[in-house]
């Protein structure tokens, strides 16, 4: 397993080089006038680093772009999702077409 301040590091690179279907969306939710709605994003759950996290929901909000139709990483995103939903989180999957 990779260590905690490991996973930080990942996630602290991954919010500096997000890609423009991110940023748009995180423009939207960080704007959110819904009390309890504070999201973070490129946050480390586990063993994972999800795009778009809501604490206060255990929401979790996926931006996937078109490699995520590959067999292998398909396949490693239902495992990664399975994890996530059994550990207590809602999952939400949009293209970032």
């Amino acid at each position: 397993m990779v260590s905690a301040s490991i996973r930080r590091n990942a996630a602290k690179k991954l919010r500096a080089n997000t890609i423009p279907h991110e940023r748009i969306l995180w423009r939207a939710l960080k704007e959110l006038p819904i009390e309890g709605s504070h999201f973070r994003r490129q946050a480390p759950i586990g063993p994972y680093i999800v795009d778009f996290f809501c604490p206060a929901k255990r929401l979790i909000i996926e931006l996937d772009g078109g490699h995520h139709n590959e067999d292998a990483v398909a396949a490693r995103d239902l495992d990664r999702q399975r994890w996530l939903e059994h550990e207590g989180y809602r999952v939400i999957r949009f293209w970032n077409t």
